[in-house]
C-alpha cells in the first residue's frame, strides 16, 4: 500500500464527494501520524494540530519515525520466526514500509489483514488496491474499541486461519484508547482469540520522559481531534504483556529494541515503548 496519490489530490475539504464521516474540519491522529511521517493524506485541520503538537514537542516527528523503524524490524523478525499471518489493527494512512511489504519479503505467501476505523484510510486503502486485495493482502473498517466485532469481520475475510499462529500488530494505537474504554480487557480479548504460538508486537506512546508542562501542552492538542492521547508508563505498558513470554530486550525505547546500528543520541528518551511477546 505505498502511497502513489496524495489524500487531497483525491479530495479537497469542502469538495462535493467529500464523504461527511471523514470530518475534515476535526483533527484526526491517523491523519496527523501522516503529517509528521511527511506523507501528504492529511487536512489542514490536522497540519495545524501536528504543528501545534510539534511547537510543545518537537521530538514528535523523530518518535513516529523510530516508530515506523521499530516496525520493521519487529515484523521482519517475526515473520523470521515462520509467522506468516498477520492482524494489523489502527494501521493508520498506508505509506512506505507497512507490515504486508515487510512480511512478504520475507515470505511472499505472507497474509496480511489491515484494521482501521478511519473512512480515510479505507478510502485511499482501496483507492491503491482497485477495489480488491493485493495477493494476500485486505484491509477492513472496524473499531479496536469493539474487539468481538473487530475479531468476527476478520475472520469473515476468509484470509487468516486463527487455528494457525500469527501476529497481532498494535503499533502506536492503545495510546488512543483511554483507561475508560478498558484497553487491556480489549488486548486480552484479542489475544484470547489467537492460537498459542502467536506473537504481539506493540508499541506505546509515553509521557515518562516528558516535563508535565509539555505533555498537557501535548493532550491539549489532542484533546480537540477525534481520539485522546493517553501516554503509559512502561510499567502500564508491560501490563499489556501479562501472560506472555517477552521477548529480548522486553519493553524499551523503540529505537532499542534490537538496533541494527549504533542507536541514535537520546534513543533511551524517545517517548515510544516497544516490545516483542509471544503467547505459549
Amino acid at each position: 500500500m505505498e502511497t502513489v496519490v496524495g489524500y487531497n489530490e483525491m479530495w479537497e475539504p469542502g469538495e462535493p464527494g467529500v464523504p461527511a464521516d471523514l470530518r475534515p474540519e476535526i483533527p484526526h491522529p491517523a491523519r496527523m501520524y501522516d503529517y509528521y511521517l511527511g506523507g501528504k493524506d492529511n487536512f489542514p485541520s490536522d497540519r495545524e494540530a501536528a504543528e501545534r503538537a510539534l511547537a510543545a514537542n518537537p521530538e514528535f516527528r523523530s518518535t513516529a519515525r523510530a516508530n515506523r523503524g521499530f516496525l520493521n524490524r519487529a515484523v521482519r523478525h517475526v515473520a523470521g520466526l515462520g509467522i506468516d499471518q498477520f492482524l494489523d489493527i489502527g494501521t493508520g494512512i498506508p505509506t512506505a514500509g507497512n507490515t504486508h511489504e515487510i512480511a512478504q519479503a520475507v515470505d511472499p505467501g505472507s497474509r496480511i489483514v489491515y484494521v482501521d476505523n478511519d473512512p480515510i484510510v479505507l478510502a485511499h486503502a482501496r483507492a491503491l488496491m482497485g477495489g480488491t486485495a493485493v495477493g494476500r493482502t485486505t484491509v477492513i473498517q472496524a473499531d479496536l474499541r469493539e474487539p468481538v466485532d473487530l475479531l468476527a469481520a476478520a475472520e469473515a475475510e476468509k484470509l487468516l486461519d486463527f487455528d494457525r499462529p500469527m501476529a497481532l500488530v498494535l503499533a502506536a494505537v492503545l495510546h488512543f484508547v483511554p483507561d475508560e474504554s478498558g484497553p487491556y480487557e480489549i488486548v486480552r480479548t484479542l489475544l484470547d482469540t489467537l492460537a498459542p504460538g502467536s506473537h504481539l508486537i506493540l508499541s506505546h506512546g509515553t509521557a515518562d520522559f516528558i516535563p508535565a508542562e509539555i505533555r498537557d501542552r501535548v493532550t491539549g492538542v489532542y484533546s480537540k481531534a477525534t481520539a485522546p492521547l493517553v501516554g503509559r508508563s512502561r510499567e502500564q505498558v508491560g501490563t499489556f504483556l501479562d501472560g506472555l513470554d517477552v521477548l529480548d530486550p522486553g519493553v524499551v525505547t523503540v529505537p532499542l529494541w534490537r538496533p541494527e546500528g549504533d542507536p541514535m543520541p537520546g534513543a533511551d528518551r524517545v517517548s515510544m515503548y516497544g516490545a516483542v511477546a509471544r503467547k505459549s
